[in-house]
C-alpha cells in the first residue's frame, strides 16, 4: 500500500539529496537494528495484532521488518525522501505489501484521529528548532495516538552534536523531551543510547516513552 502527500517543505530537497547521494554507511544515524527502539517496544507488551504503529521520519530503518517480524500486522511508515523509502521497501520484497507507504512531511501531514497505539520517531523532533514547528509536530502526534496509545521519541541528548547533516539541532534529556509533549502525554520510561555512526564516532541519544492521556489536562 502506497500514499503521498503533498511536499511543500523547504527541507524536502535537502533530504532527498541526501537518501539519493549517500549509502547507509555514510549517514550517521544508521544502525542495523533499531535495538533500543525495539527494547523499549517489547517493554510495553503491546497486543501485535491490534496495535497500530507509525514510524515517522523512518528513512531506510529496518523497524517496519522488525515489527512485522515480532507480528505486529498494521505499520505505517513515513518519510519526506522517497529515495529512503524505496530502499526499505525493496528490502522487505514480498513484505513491503504489508505496510502503508507515506512520502510526507510530518510538518504538514494530516494523520487519521486517533488511528495509532505507537508513534515512533528517532532523529526527526530535534530536528525541530522552532516552538511553533514543535507545537504543530505536538499536535500532529497528539491527534493520531489513541488515547493510552504510546510514543516513543529519541533525540540527542544534551552532550550530543548540535547539528546533524548541516542542520541545527535541538537537546534534550528526558524531562526536557517530555515537557515538549505534556499535556498530552506523560513520561513513562526513558533510555539513554550511545549511538557508534559507521565511521566510529559517538553519539549520545535521549529516548522518551510517552503515554497518551486519557483526558488531557
Amino acid at each position: 500500500m502506497s500514499m503521498q502527500a503533498a511536499l511543500n517543505s523547504p527541507e524536502f530537497d535537502h533530504w532527498e539529496a541526501i537518501y539519493r547521494d549517500k549509502g547507509e554507511a555514510q549517514t550517521s544515524w544508521f544502525r542495523a537494528h533499531l535495538d533500543t527502539s525495539l527494547r523499549l517496544i517489547d517493554g510495553l507488551q503491546l497486543a501485535e495484532t491490534s496495535t497500530p504503529v507509525i514510524d515517522v521520519g523512518a528513512g531506510r530503518s529496518t523497524l517496519a521488518q522488525d515489527l512485522l517480524a515480532r507480528g505486529f500486522s498494521d505499520v505505517t511508515v513515513l518519510d519526506i525522501a522517497e529515495p529512503a523509502l524505496r530502499v526499505a521497501r525493496e528490502r522487505l520484497g514480498a513484505d513491503a505489501a504489508r505496510v502503508r507507504w507515506l512520502v510526507s512531511d510530518i510538518a504538514g501531514t494530516v494523520l487519521p484521529a486517533g488511528a495509532f497505539g505507537l508513534w515512533h520517531d528517532r532523529a526527526v523532533f530535534h530536528f525541530f528548532t522552532e516552538a511553533a514547528a514543535r507545537a504543530r509536530y505536538v499536535a500532529a502526534a497528539a491527534a493520531a495516538v489513541r488515547a493510552g496509545g504510546y510514543a516513543i521519541v529519541a533525540t540527542f541528548a544534551p552532550d550530543g552534536p548540535e547539528r546533524c547533516s548541516a542542520l541545527p539541532v535541538r537537546r534534550y534529556d528526558a524531562d526536557a523531551l517530555a515537557a515538549e509533549f505534556a499535556p498530552h502525554f506523560a513520561l513513562r520510561d526513558s533510555a539513554r543510547e550511545e549511538h557508534v555512526t559507521p565511521w566510529g564516532a559517538m553519539q549520545p541519544f535521549t529516548y522518551a516513552v510517552l503515554q497518551r492521556n486519557d483526558t488531557p489536562k
